[in-house]
């Protein structure tokens, strides 16, 4: 179970391939299946791989609102068009907000539109680290993928997290080489290290390892949603 703070709006960005959209949907079922109020807002329009408002229908069943594109079919889902009900969530206190940014700074730009929301101290913005992807795959990517971000929304990010993973092929071993790295960026940014996503298949092999003793954070079990199986598949 996630324990959230007082900041109601989080944004959560990272580079292709990281998991951030998997990591924002475990997120928002499992602050739902606590009876939180939540909402989530798909930003990531430019260049967009995958995409929250393609599960829409089973987010709702949820219990989950999802606001994002203007039109509602499949067929005009890439055209980049927010619809106003994006700001819904934004004002309404009671719900909490994660909002899902695009891949990079070109993608994360759109969220300068909802700036007056993102009032220093009262958001959380992370950023998703996946250390077996080539652009953060070392110290020096990682650092300037943070700070291209940070320069181009004019936000802060307030924290990181690690989501290193392979898919279905990802090891205890796999989170453990993602979370010496966060650890290091961590100190490098200035931000703590707040969350490890973790495959939901080595949840329970990952509680009972002795790398619990170096995680002082919080761990999110992740369900591949987003990915149908079969595209893991060796052809």
């Amino acid at each position: 179970m996630i324990h959230i703070g007082d900041k109601r709006i989080l944004l959560v960005a990272g580079h292709y391939g990281s998991g951030k959209t998997e990591f924002c949907i475990n997120l928002a079922i499992d602050l739902a299946e606590q009876g939180i109020k939540t909402a989530l807002v798909d930003l990531d329009i430019v260049n967009p791989y995958f995409r929250t408002r393609e599960k829409t229908q089973f987010l709702e069943s949820k219990g989950i609102k999802v606001y994002g594109n203007f039109y509602k079919t499949e067929i005009t889902m890439e055209i980049p068009a927010l619809s106003a009900e994006v700001r819904t969530p934004l004002e309404d206190p009671t719900v909490y907000t994660i909002i899902d940014l695009g891949g990079n700074s070109a993608g994360a730009l759109v969220a300068i539109q909802f700036e007056k929301y993102f009032v220093e101290g009262t958001y959380e913005f992370l950023d998703v680290i996946n250390k077996n992807r080539p652009e953060t795959s070392t110290i020096e990517g990682a650092v300037n993928h943070f700070h291209d971000i940070e320069e181009r929304t004019g936000l802060k990010f307030t924290g990181l997290i690690n989501n290193t993973h392979l898919l279905r092929e990802t090891t205890i071993e796999d989170i453990q080489k993602g979370l010496e790295f966060c650890e290091e960026l961590s100190n490098i940014l200035k931000v703590p290290l707040l969350f490890t996503g973790c495959p939901n298949y080595l949840y329970e092999q990952l509680l009972s390892s002795k790398l619990m003793e170096k995680i002082n954070h919080q761990i999110l079990p992740i369900h591949f949603i987003m990915r149908d199986t079969w595209l893991d598949k060796k052809l």
